[in-house]
């Protein structure tokens, strides 16, 4: 009721702006009316810090918003004597609105994101037992067991804990398929696995069919499992030791809470990140959900699950017949069906696994296609706004996260609109600068502050907009499948821990060329136009404009699909460990800087120490000191790699030795026994950046990676076969040196 009370000023903001379209002011009084409200948007957002700032900041940009509607709606549509113009003039008109309504039902969403407070922690007594799902189909055997080993790891008692590695992969009807040869890879990979839950104490399930994809496979977990909670890791999320503390607590706090979701982390940047080398100063765009989205969501209990790093009630499973698989985004479904029954879930605002992210660009938007008709799945099969048992904000809230996906229908057409008038002078948008100045830019102006209010510290400006510039052309057929036929998507496992070999240019990297040259060459033909023509001049400049943010978008899409090499196959976590290294000759007490599941880099903390240099030359083992400072663990097989001077010492890279199994558990505690550096990491990048900063630095980007893209381009004309993507491999042994050093190769294994 209190939050509802709030509302009431952005509520009444509404009928205000019946007021104030239908005053009769010229168009220059309404292009000061605009500057004022803008003005005022400013003052509140630097000056005013008063209880109800972000409700007044909703309320005067939906002023703007409402004004420019209004305006849109009552005098720049074409007329239906010309079908020419009507036609594509009513398309542009339904994005906007549909932009629009998009807008108002976000700022719904978030009005008031929800900070929600710790759990109790509950003693050893209190603690509900836990079963915690890791479903795998063909992901590489290192990485599960850098996940189960996390996962055994859990600091929880041992009497109520139980892992399960749940295998699509070696299921009877893979093993017994008629291609014998992979029907023998499957048994293969079936009793490496059973091997691999032996040694670190897991149990192996795995089915007699491949039915409803992951949530048959969860729902396989459900049947042979008894834990009064369930948790879902993906394969490639590793927790760390305090995930089960920081989360168990709520389930006792609300006896009908059937989720509690934790946000995603990554070790690895996602292509676009990795690509146009933001990784380490740009937020990462899945900050902005986990961030803002999922706790405004929050707040109108209305959080869903998101298919790993949660924990769920399985007496609310059962009543729900366990992880619904209609659609392909079985998370999000079964969140909705349980909300609908009159289930709770709650948010917890920490990152507490480690996870990796798709690599290329070709995976990445695999992984978004199947997002996006999962969600139309949802939208066209179970509607939010038709479920019974929602409530209002929930219905909202699930419309919100549904429709989002259907953000290739605006974008597709934005991009489309200002080429018809350019090359064609289709009149889709009466109007002359002066009022596109007056009502548009302000209105435009307006969205960018309030976006940036909202969203400033997880999201710099003009990214959202070219996340959904790159995935548009690829989900605009995806989302187009579905409309045609609901039930005929199928789920695709998104390939992780891939490396490529060289700089290439992605498969899929053709339309955004072909858009780029296409922008040019209208930027072109308007420059001419705007010469020889002396009508719609002033309206020429501002399609323009318009068509120039296109290409600053499309320059930098050029970028994106310009992959860069990537070798490291495993991403680094700065770590802040001590321990110890033994050569040959001696131990060394070392700082361990990071870690991943393949090496580390420690700093030797005995100065004046010279090593060998070279590839292989010393193998020896590395121990960790556990958290207490008590003791060390036993030791890792390492060589070192490579040797680096710093000003005060000398800090080596070293590399794991085959790795066995129980040589995991070492680097799991080493790496995820504290969440802390995942914290510092996520806190690190969320530097925001102002709408003006952030603008000049958007088009400093799409002039270095227009150049940047045309020489991939070039280059793939002229070496056009593509570069693969290499097969995860496993760590080398370390080679003999010769002479002297081969002698240091005797430490076990």
């Amino acid at each position: 009721m209190d939050l509802f009370k709030r509302l009431i000023p952005w509520l009444l903001s509404a009928g205000l702006v019946a007021f104030l379209v239908t005053l009769p002011l010229g168009t220059q009084s309404q292009l000061v009316l605009g500057l004022v409200l803008i003005a005022a948007l400013l003052f509140v957002w630097r000056v005013w810090r008063g209880a109800n700032q972000r409700m007044m900041m909703m309320s005067i940009g939906t002023l703007l918003v409402l004004r420019y509607l209004y305006w849109r709606a009552t005098s720049t549509l074409p007329s239906m004597g010309d079908m020419a113009d009507f036609i594509p003039g009513m398309i542009l008109f339904s994005a906007e609105l549909f932009c629009i309504g998009m807008l108002f039902i976000s700022l719904f969403v978030v009005a008031n994101p929800l900070e929600r407070a710790p759990a109790r922690r509950l003693s050893d007594d209190e603690l509900p037992s836990v079963d915690v799902f890791i479903p795998t189909y063909n992901e590489d055997v290192h990485l599960l067991s850098a996940t189960l080993a996390a996962a055994r790891a859990l600091d929880y008692p041992a009497d109520k804990l139980k892992v399960y590695l749940l295998d699509d992969g070696g299921t009877d009807q893979k093993c017994t398929q008629e291609n014998v040869i992979e029907a023998a890879a499957a048994r293969r990979r079936r009793a490496e696995l059973m091997s691999l839950c032996v040694e670190l104490g897991a149990s192996y399930l795995t089915r007699q069919k491949n039915l409803s994809a992951k949530a048959g496979n969860l729902n396989n977990g459900l049947a042979h499992s008894t834990g009064e909670l369930v948790v879902v890791f993906d394969a490639d999320h590793a927790p760390v030791q305090e995930f089960l503390r920081e989360t168990v607590g709520h389930f006792r706090e609300d006896p009908r809470l059937f989720l509690v979701q934790t946000p995603h982390f990554f070790l690895n940047p996602d292509p676009v990140e990795k690509n146009l080398s933001t990784w380490l100063r740009m937020p990462s765009e899945n900050e902005m959900f986990y961030s803002v989205i999922q706790r405004g969501l929050d707040r109108w209990n209305a959080a869903f699950f998101c298919g790993s790093a949660a924990v769920l009630r399985r007496a609310a499973l059962v009543e729900a017949g366990g992880f619904s698989g209609v659609s392909i985004t079985e998370d999000c479904e079964t969140a909705l069906e349980l909300h609908s029954r009159g289930w709770n879930s709650r948010y917890v605002d920490r990152p507490m696994i480690a996870g990796l992210q798709p690599e290329t660009f070709a995976s990445f938007i695999g992984q978004r296609s199947r997002w996006c008709r999962g969600m139309m799945q949802i939208l066209l099969l179970k509607n939010p706004l038709l479920k019974r048992g929602l409530s209002l904000p929930q219905r909202l809230c699930y419309l919100s996260s549904a429709l989002f996906w259907a953000f290739p229908f605006p974008r597709l057409t934005f991009l489309v609109a200002p080429l018809l008038f350019i090359f064609f002078d289709l009149k889709i948008f009466i109007a002359n600068g002066q009022e596109f100045v007056a009502y548009a830019v302000t209105y435009l102006i307006a969205n960018m502050i309030l976006q940036n209010y909202l969203y400033g510290r997880v999201r710099w400006p003009w990214v959202s907009e070219l996340y959904e510039y790159i995935q548009s052309f690829y989900l605009a057929p995806a989302m187009l499948s579905v409309l045609l036929n609901p039930k005929k998507p199928s789920f695709n496992v998104t390939e992780k821990g891939v490396t490529t070999n060289r700089d290439f240019l992605s498969s899929l990297a053709t339309p955004y060329f072909v858009s780029f040259a296409v922008l040019v060459v209208a930027m072109a033909y308007a420059g001419w136009r705007y010469a020889t023509q002396t009508l719609d001049n002033d309206l020429l400049v501002v399609v323009c404009i318009w068509n120039a943010i296109n290409l600053a978008l499309a320059a930098v899409s050029l970028g994106v699909v310009s992959e860069r090499s990537e070798r490291r196959r495993n991403q680094r976590l700065t770590v802040n460990r001590t321990g110890r290294l033994d050569l040959p000759g001696g131990s060394l007490a070392v700082h361990i800087q990071d870690a991943s599941t393949t090496g580390a880099r420690v700093k030797l903390l005995t100065p004046g120490i010279d090593l060998p240099a070279g590839e292989g030359l010393l193998v020896g083992r590395l121990h960790v000191e556990t958290l207490d400072g008590q003791n060390v663990t036993g030791g890792i097989p390492v060589a070192v790699r490579r040797t680096i001077a710093e000003p005060d010492s000398l800090a080596v890279g070293l590399q794991y030795l085959k790795p066995a199994p129980h040589h995991y558990t070492i680097i799991a505690e080493l790496m995820y026994g504290q969440g802390k550096p995942l914290s510092d990491f996520w806190n690190l990048r969320r530097a925001g950046k102002g709408v003006l900063r952030g603008t000049l630095m958007f088009l400093r980007m799409s002039l270095g990676q227009t150049i940047r893209g045309l020489q991939f381009g070039w280059l793939a004309l002229n070496r056009p076969e593509p570069a693969a993507a290499e097969p995860p491999t496993h760590p080398p042994r370390a080679q003999d040196g010769g002479g002297k050093v081969a002698a240091f190769k005797t430490v076990e294994g």
